[in-house]
């Protein structure tokens, strides 16, 4: 039986582990290394590491610190950021990493999920959609934006996600930008939306506070990938820097709780 999956999502910044709100204002909390080392320990689900950097600066992907991530990481590994090319995605994979991201690249030309797929599996092609709600007196809905959302595109983001999942992607991950690090939940109604209209798995990112609102999430959404950032290195009301995952009893007690019967 298919289960939610309860996945840690870290950034890179300038090397570190940093925690954003709004994509802005990089907060250090560790070092990406011994944030795996405990997630090992913890027994996360799956890890999302992202480097902020890559795309926005036109860099390649930073092999070195992927095979050292790979290297310590004993779980399924998905690492995004600054990937352009199948052949960058194929080295990824043969360090040692389960799944490559890609956001802007796959956007401007989504031939490249297909691509990627040839070369490495559609298992192991995601594409990030980072969404925010549009701006402007009488404006309304969302619109896609890319490169630490300083570009936003018109695209809508379910039909984009479509399009994307047509052209290679074997998982969709949802970013919601005015959510990111805020901790006050899930945008619930875009994500069961985009649910609906997908057939491979959706993970859903950007404004987990708590497990109630992962829970809420997976009553809505049924077996979706929950991320979250600042759930899994903050605690406290004082966001005291504290890496946490939930338990293997309480995940069993939320799916029981959230999921059908």
């Amino acid at each position: 039986m298919l289960r939610p999956r309860i996945i840690p999502c870290l950034l890179v910044h300038n090397g570190g582990l940093v925690k954003t709100v709004g994509f802005k204002t990089p907060k250090y909390v560790g070092d990406p290394i011994n944030a795996v080392k405990i997630f090992n320990e913890k027994e996360a689900d799956e890890l999302v590491v992202l480097d902020i950097d890559a795309s926005v600066k036109g860099a390649e992907p930073n092999y070195a610190l992927i095979a050292k991530l790979a290297a310590e990481c004993r779980m399924p590994l998905c690492y995004g950021g600054g990937i352009t090319t199948a052949q960058q995605a194929a080295r990824i994979i043969d360090l040692g990493v389960e799944k490559v991201s890609v956001s802007a690249a796959a956007i401007a030309r989504p031939a490249l999920l297909g691509e990627m797929a040839a070369a490495i599996g559609r298992q192991s092609v995601v594409a990030v959609i980072d969404v925010r709600k549009k701006s402007g007196l009488f404006a309304s809905g969302h619109e896609v934006c890319t490169h630490n959302a300083t570009r936003a595109h018109p695209q809508d983001a379910v039909a984009l996600a479509r399009q994307l999942e047509a052209a290679g992607a074997g998982e969709i991950v949802f970013n919601s930008v005015e959510r990111d690090g805020t901790m006050n939940g899930y945008d619930l109604d875009l994500a069961q939306r985009l649910r609906s209209a997908l057939s491979v798995p959706l993970t859903v990112l950007g404004g987990a506070g708590s497990l109630d609102h992962v829970g809420a999430l997976i009553e809505r959404c049924g077996v979706v990938g929950a991320a979250a950032g600042s759930l899994f290195v903050f605690k406290g009301q004082y966001r005291a820097v504290l890496i946490n995952y939930p338990t293997p009893q309480q995940k069993d007690a939320l799916f029981a709780a959230a999921l059908p019967k």
